[in-house]
């Protein structure tokens, strides 16, 4: 396989990068209300550049009902007074590029808070201006949908309007109107509260749910999935969304010109780049698809690797399925975002307990640093954060309120960042945090971590300032050595002209051996964590969720 890229020209800042996520309201509060702040990120900003991230990534912070914490948005272009306001974010800005920091935001195109003045308009009457801003239809039946589609958040895709005397389209929360964007002037309009954003000097957008923008406009039925094919993809597999094929609602060839359009916006605004969310049921063959040919997404993330599946097989079909879709695009990988279970919890289920959690943390780290492409690590997984354990009357998020106790929502991974270990609130917030702070966090501070060489955020530090001098792990092609036979022993490739890196990496709680190939060696001051070798140095023996580096050709450091 051929470089996605040019390497004698100079080389995109996106490429390989390390984006930071960070969720407003968990970071840090510094106003005394129990939710983050953007003074707060701006104040953790030397901290976040400690850790040798590129850049950072923030969750919406714009004016929002916060029906759905901020992915209903009222208003594109004014910061929410819950976060702050418009100078705070100019602050922020700054502070970040002053430490080489980006600073890509959230952008929420596919839809809109039911408060926001678009719909307000566009639901009183079906002429007025914005009647077709929002995805409107007819039922022959009025007690009846006008199709199959269904709402990631339960039921219906489709809501009743009484004052318009029509449904609307919402795939999330009722209150979560889809924009129509068959219709130009709300293509165009979305461009500009894009630009709004770009001009203020950010340097990326995240894209939400980027592959729901457009509907199917003959609004044809999803047809239903066998129950052997219903996977959450994200969602629980209990929630009726899986029981269907997702041909329909989402995903459309229509969807395409409007990612050229987007593309060529971001073009005049040289150093920029966007990130797809992309969740279809083929979606690493839509991520090749969004980001093929130069023309469209800069990157698209999808989540094959932000389901339950832990293993070296499946590690490896993800990557190798994206390289086979793929020309000249490029992923971003994700192991834990705000919207799934916190990775060391959900794939060490059946695997750690307090005495390796720390061994998986850092393992997980390594691993999808050896990823080709850029990759996104999401606040506190520099800690080891565990999934935090929220009780039903504590619950925020309507997704779980919707499907407990079969499916208990997101917050438990959204809860507060534990700075200090001697306070009930972890530091974050002189107020009572909107979410809690479970006491097994106080224990993984950063505070704490920091005076622990031998901690995980030491070690996710140490990592990443050592990958940053690493062409081959930036910026190589990928491939995974067949040669061996291990259930749980992933082997993974990276070559950059002559260069070669091979890491192994042992998923499972136990040892495992392998032989080296003629010519390989352990590569050196490359972190490694329970690698023992032999003394002609042919055979390596890797520690439960052990691994390590080796070479053929090395690269020098840049």
């Amino acid at each position: 396989m051929k470089n996605a890229f040019n390497l004698s020209a100079p080389i995109e800042w996106w490429r390989g990068a390390v984006i930071y996520q960070i969720y407003p309201r968990s970071l840090l509060d510094t106003n005394g209300t129990g939710v983050g702040d953007l003074r707060g990120i701006t104040k953790k900003l030397d901290y976040v550049a400690s850790l040798g991230v590129d850049a950072v990534w923030i969750s919406p912070f714009f004016q929002s009902p916060m029906e759905d914490f901020g992915y209903d948005i009222s208003d594109y272009r004014q910061v929410s007074p819950l976060f702050g306001s418009s100078d705070d974010f100019s602050e922020l800005i700054n502070r970040a590029h002053a430490l080489n920091l980006k600073v890509m935001i959230d952008q929420v195109i596919s839809h809109t808070s039911d408060q926001h003045a678009w719909f307000i308009e566009s639901r009183q009457s079906t002429t007025n201006p914005k009647s077709d801003w929002y995805v409107w239809a007819d039922s022959p039946h009025i007690d009846k949908p006008p199709n199959n589609w269904l709402s990631i958040f339960g039921g219906s895709a489709w809501q009743w309007d009484t004052g318009r005397q029509q449904y609307y389209l919402h795939n999330f929360l009722r209150s979560q109107p889809d924009l129509n964007y068959h219709c130009s002037e709300v293509r165009a309009q979305i461009l500009s509260e894009m630009e709004f954003w770009l001009a203020q000097g950010v340097d990326g957008l995240r894209l939400d749910a980027i592959n729901y923008c457009y509907h199917d406009a003959h609004l044809r039925n999803n047809p239903e999935k066998p129950v052997g094919e219903r996977t959450g993809r994200g969602f629980s597999s209990d929630n009726p969304y899986a029981a269907q094929y997702h041909i329909y609602d989402n995903t459309q060839p229509e969807n395409l010109e409007f990612l050229e359009e987007l593309r060529a916006l971001l073009d005049r605004y040289p150093g920029t780049a966007a990130l797809g969310e992309i969740n279809s049921e083929n979606s690493l063959a839509t991520m090749a698809d969004y980001t093929q040919a130069n023309d469209r997404l800069h990157m698209g993330y999808s989540f094959e690797l932000l389901g339950d599946e832990f293993s070296a097989c499946h590690i490896r079909k993800t990557v190798e399925a994206f390289e086979q879709h793929v020309s000249d695009g490029w992923p971003c990988w994700a192991l834990s975002n705000h919207d799934v279970i916190r990775v060391v919890s959900r794939w060490g289920m059946d695997l750690v307990d307090d005495s390796n959690t720390d061994a998986l943390a850092k393992l997980l780290t390594v691993l999808l640093g050896t990823l080709r492409g850029t990759i996104c690590t999401y606040q506190g997984e520099e800690l080891g954060l565990t999934q935090a354990h929220i009780e039903q009357h504590q619950l925020q998020d309507p997704f779980g309120i919707e499907f407990w106790p079969d499916f208990k929502g997101r917050d438990g991974c959204r809860t507060p960042m534990p700075w200090v270990s001697d306070d009930p609130f972890g530091g974050f917030s002189e107020a009572t945090p909107w979410l809690p702070i479970p006491p097994e966090h106080l224990y993984r501070s950063v505070a704490d971590q920091l005076q622990n060489k031998e901690s995980v955020l030491s070690f996710y530090r140490q990592f990443h300032h050592w990958r940053s001098t690493q062409a081959a792990l930036k910026y190589g092609n990928i491939s995974f050595p067949d040669v061996i036979a291990e259930r749980e022993l992933l082997t993974i490739e990276r070559t950059y002209g002559d260069a070669l890196i091979r890491g192994y990496f042992n998923l499972e709680n136990g040892t495992q051996t392998v032989t080296l190939p003629d010519g390989m060696r352990v590569l050196e001051h490359a972190p490694s964590q329970g690698c023992q070798t032999s003394k002609p140095g042919s055979q390596l023996t890797l520690e439960p969720f052990g691994f390590t580096y080796v070479v053929i050709n090395e690269a020098p450091a840049f």
